[in-house]
C-alpha cells in the first residue's frame, strides 16, 4: 500500500504523535508498504529530507505556537495536497489531526481517498488548561475531521467514550506499542542511581513534557517525603515555575533513547501526574522497565495500571493521594517489585510490531469498504 501520514508533529519533535507516527512509517516500510510523511518544519530545518527518517518527508511551513515554542503550527500551503496526489496514496493517515490534519482531511475528500483519523490528544482539555475555555470550539473542530473520516482510532476506551459522547463515530481502538527490547528492567544502573541519589534515596520520576496540563507540581507532596529523590526528566515552558515549586528535585532536561532507557529501569516509582491523557506513552515505558506507577484515574492510564497488581491509581489533581500513594510504595519493597514484575508481563505483548499489524488491518478493512460501496 501507499500510505500518506499526516501528523502535526514529527521527530526531532518529542511527544507521543510524533513517535507514533515515526514508528508508524517505520512499520509500514518493515512490511514492505510505501509510507509517506507530511509534518509540519521545524526551526532552522531545511527543505533536505529528514537523516533519520525511516521514509521520505514534506515538511510545510510553520509557526511556533505562542507561549509554547517547542509546538508548531503548520501553516496553509499547496504542498500537501500536492504531495499526497504525487505520491499516488492509497490511504490517508491523519496522526492526531487538529491544523494541517485538518486540511489533509480536505485534500484526502477530494482526491476520492479513504481516511483513517488516529485520535491522539486531549485537545479540550488543552483549551481548559490553556484558555479557561475554547472546550465547544474544540470538539467542533474534532467532529468535523473526524466526522469525515472512514474512521477513527482511539486509544483507549476512555478516549473512545469521550469520542462517542460527543457525537464521532466509526470508532476502533487502536492502542500504542512500546519497546520492550530498548526498555527493560535489565538496564537498572547502580552508578546511575548512586549519581542521582548520593545518599541512598529512592529515586521517584516524572518523564513527560513540562507544560501546564501535565501538572507536574502536584509532586511537590512527594518531594517532601523523606528519603526521596524526585527525578524529573523533560523540558518545557514549565520549567522555571517548576524548579521553584519542587525544591530538591533534579532536572535532568530532555532525554531520549538509550540514555532515556537507563533511567526509567533505574527509578524506583514512576508518577506521572497528568489527567488528560488519552494514552500515556511513559506509563508503558516504565512498566516494561519493571518499575511501578502511579497515575491519575483517568483517561489512558485506567486501561493501562491495573489497580493493585501493576501499580496504584489515584484521584486526579490531588496532591495529597499522589504524595501517600508514593509513599506506601516506598515503605514497600516486596510490593515495589511485585507491581514491576507484573507490569513488565502486561506489556511484553504490546509490541509496535503488533499494533503496526493491526493499523494494517485497519486500512485494509476501510479500503474493501470503499469498494464495496464503491461496486
Amino acid at each position: 500500500m501507499r500510505v500518506v501520514i499526516v501528523t502535526e508533529s514529527f521527530p526531532p519533535d518529542v511527544n507521543g504523535v510524533a513517535h507514533c507516527a515515526q514508528q508508524t512509517a517505520r512499520h509500514l516500510v518493515r512490511r514492505g508498504h510505501d509510507p509517506l510523511v507530511i509534518a509540519p518544519a521545524v526551526a532552522g530545518a531545511t527543505d533536505t529530507p529528514d537523516a533519520d527518517a525511516p521514509c521520505p518527508v514534506v515538511r510545510v511551513p510553520s509557526l511556533p505556537l505562542p507561549g509554547y515554542p517547542q509546538v508548531r503550527v503548520a501553516l496553509p500551503s499547496r504542498r500537501l495536497a500536492t504531495a499526497i496526489a504525487a505520491h499516488r496514496a492509497d490511504v490517508v493517515h491523519l496522526a492526531g489531526p487538529f491544523v494541517l490534519g485538518v486540511r489533509g482531511m480536505a485534500a484526502a475528500t477530494r482526491l476520492g481517498l479513504p481516511a483513517v483519523a488516529v485520535y491522539q490528544t486531549d485537545l479540550a482539555g488543552y483549551a481548559r488548561t490553556y484558555m479557561g475555555a475554547g472546550e465547544g470550539a474544540a470538539w467542533r473542530r474534532l467532529r468535523a475531521v473526524h466526522g469525515a473520516a472512514d474512521r477513527t482510532l482511539a486509544p483507549s476506551t476512555a478516549a473512545a467514550r469521550d469520542l462517542e459522547t460527543h457525537g464521532i463515530g466509526r470508532i476502533r481502538l487502536w492502542r500504542r506499542g512500546v519497546d520492550t527490547v530498548r526498555f527493560r528492567p535489565e538496564l537498572r544502573d547502580d552508578e546511575l542511581r548512586r549519581a542521582l541519589a548520593p545518599n541512598g534515596e529512592l529515586l521517584v520520576g516524572y518523564i513527560g513534557r513540562l507544560a501546564p496540563e501535565k501538572h507536574v507540581e502536584l509532586l511537590s507532596g512527594v518531594c517532601g517525603l523523606p528519603g526521596i529523590r524526585v527525578v524529573v526528566v523533560g523540558d518545557g515552558p514549565s520549567e522555571p515555575a517548576l524548579r521553584a515549586a519542587l525544591p530538591g528535585a533534579l532536572f535532568l532536561g530532555r532525554r531520549t533513547g538509550d540514555d532515556l532507557a537507563r533511567i526509567f529501569a533505574s527509578l524506583d516509582v514512576f508518577a506521572h501526574t497528568g489527567p488528560y491523557e488519552t494514552f500515556c506513552q511513559t506509563v508503558q515505558e516504565a512498566m516494561a522497565s519493571g518499575v511501578p506507577v502511579v497515575a491519575p484515574a483517568a483517561g489512558g492510564p485506567l486501561d493501562l495500571v491495573d489497580h493493585r497488581r501493576t501499580g496504584l491509581l489515584v484521584p486526579p489533581d490531588d496532591t495529597t493521594a499522589l504524595r501517600d500513594a508514593v509513599a506506601s510504595l516506598v515503605e514497600a519493597p516486596a510490593l515495589r517489585a511485585a507491581y514491576g514484575r507484573a507490569g513488565r508481563t502486561a506489556v511484553e505483548g504490546r509490541t509496535w510490531e503488533a499494533v503496526g499489524d493491526e493499523l494494517i488491518g485497519h486500512y485494509l478493512e476501510v479500503l474493501r469498504e470503499r469498494t464495496a460501496v464503491a461496486a
